[in-house]
């Protein structure tokens, strides 16, 4: 394949799944800037594996699993460098196109909030998991066993449900 054959490809891969990597971008980027240069370095690790692709593997886990590697030394860095931590901001994600009442709003940006708050793993896999993906391609994108997948989640469940029962008690 000639080298604009790749290119070509390539863009055509981005344009088509940019939507996974917005996401990364958002959830792990505190700020514009940080998820601009997210989005950047994403792209750019997307790039350099790109001619390494397994076609055995589904496209999506192999761009969840590098977005998300990149993501989260992209996170720890930050954090080694500032050593503080930002709640989400208004606007970080959009959840859904279709207009929803203050509440339930309310109640998405506080999911968001707590989801933000945890451990870059279980971040991770509560990306992963509020998209759908199944217990084992999430396991195949965070290399981790799909039992060690279904532990974590419930737990990583549990956790946040006790957050928002918490917040219903005050």
């Amino acid at each position: 394949m000639s080298p604009s054959n790749i290119q070509a490809d390539f863009t055509q891969l981005i344009e088509q799944n940019k939507g996974i990597i917005y996401k990364v971008a958002r959830s792990y980027g505190k700020n514009e800037d940080d998820r601009a240069d997210l989005f950047q370095e994403i792209v750019i690790q997307l790039w350099r594996a790109f001619e390494r692709y397994d076609d055995r593997y589904k496209l999506s886990t192999w761009m969840y699993r590098i977005a998300l590697n990149v993501a989260i030394s992209f996170y720890r860095k930050e954090r080694r460098r500032t050593e503080v931590t930002s709640p989400l901001n208004e606007g970080m994600t959009e959840i859904a196109d279709d207009p929803v009442d203050g509440e339930v709003e309310a109640n998405i940006n506080l999911l968001q909030q707590f989801i933000n708050e945890l451990k870059e793993l279980d971040k991770a896999l509560m990306i992963l998991y509020l998209e759908s993906k199944s217990y084992r391609e999430i396991a195949e994108i965070l290399g981790i066993s799909e039992t060690n997948v279904a532990t974590k989640i419930s737990r990583i469940k549990d956790q946040l449900k006790q957050k928002f029962s918490k917040l219903n008690l005050n």
